[in-house]
């Protein structure tokens, strides 16, 4: 027995649910834009690394500076790296510029939910980098107390050493916070396009009568075909069709021969006239 196809459905579960994700993802994406876009290429970076630094929670950012004079090699922890600063940028253009594709597919009907399986997917794995990046520790130096995130999350803005950068810090934040609703966001889209691709019992049932009865021209195909012919209709048509072809046919007609024809026929010297379809032979002349 032959196994059905596998069927994915093109249908979202609900429309509204996806309209208002769409609108939550422009409420979050311009926020998001905006705060990558400012931190961009090194606001409060380093500022923050470096306060970080005076208060005993993180490397110190002139390490660096010591590496390069010494020609000796150094990484630059993740958080505070410029890497990151622009992955964040990157990422909230893309998402930007997806959205608007998004929605003007959805409105053609062709944003399909195994296309949207695969957008937000790679979304998830981009924003959950940018989360995963913004929240690890900078434990590269061995005399401060190890953190298990960046002493602006575990230790609060009220920790800083320099009063100046409370406000870079609660901007910092704020990214983060973004970042985190986001990654839920896309979650969300990504679980929501795996439940619509799930054929629902009206569409399976739908899917299977359409096999068994075959595609939608068969079918046009048989509702305009012919009735079938009994057989006395065919016999009937064989004959026709013998009696058409005969060569005592003119242009598919017979011509029949009457007392008239043969006497015509006979004064113009054709000779006798055959019989057709009234039969007998030769009638004789009237005088």
């Amino acid at each position: 027995m032959r196994s059905m196809p596998i069927h994915l459905s093109r249908r979202w579960r609900s429309m509204n649910t996806v309209w208002a994700l769409f609108a939550i993802e422009l409420a979050l994406t311009i926020p998001a834009l905006a705060l990558f876009a400012i931190a961009q290429p090194d606001l409060y970076r380093t500022r923050l690394w470096r306060d970080g630094f005076k208060s005993g929670f993180n490397s110190n950012p002139e390490a660096q500076i010591y590496a390069m004079t010494n020609r000796e090699h150094y990484e630059v922890p993740l958080v505070w790296s410029q890497f990151i600063t622009d992955f964040n940028v990157v990422i909230s253009v893309l998402s930007m510029f997806l959205l608007l594709c998004k929605g003007v597919m959805f409105i053609m009907h062709i944003f399909w939910p195994i296309l949207g399986f695969v957008v937000h997917g790679i979304l998830v794995a981009l924003w959950g980098y940018s989360v995963y990046a913004q929240t690890k520790p900078d434990n590269s130096d061995p005399r401060f107390p190890k953190l298990s995130s960046p002493w602006y999350i575990s230790k609060g803005c009220s920790a800083v050493h320099d009063q100046s950068v409370v406000n870079y810090c609660k901007q910092a934040q704020a990214a983060l916070g973004v970042s985190v609703v986001m990654l839920f966001l896309f979650a969300a889209n990504t679980l929501l396009a795996i439940l619509s691709m799930i054929p629902s019992k009206t569409e399976r049932l739908a899917r299977k009568t359409q096999i068994l009865e075959g595609s939608p021209e068969q079918q046009s195909a048989m509702r305009f075909a012919p009735p079938p012919q009994s057989a006395k209709q065919k016999a009937w048509d064989a004959q026709s069709g013998r009696a058409l072809n005969s060569p005592s046919t003119v242009g598919g007609m017979k011509t029949p021969v009457t007392p008239r024809t043969m006497a015509f026929t006979r004064l113009g010297g054709g000779g006798e006239a055959k019989s057709g379809y009234y039969g007998g032979g030769d009638l004789p002349l009237r005088r």
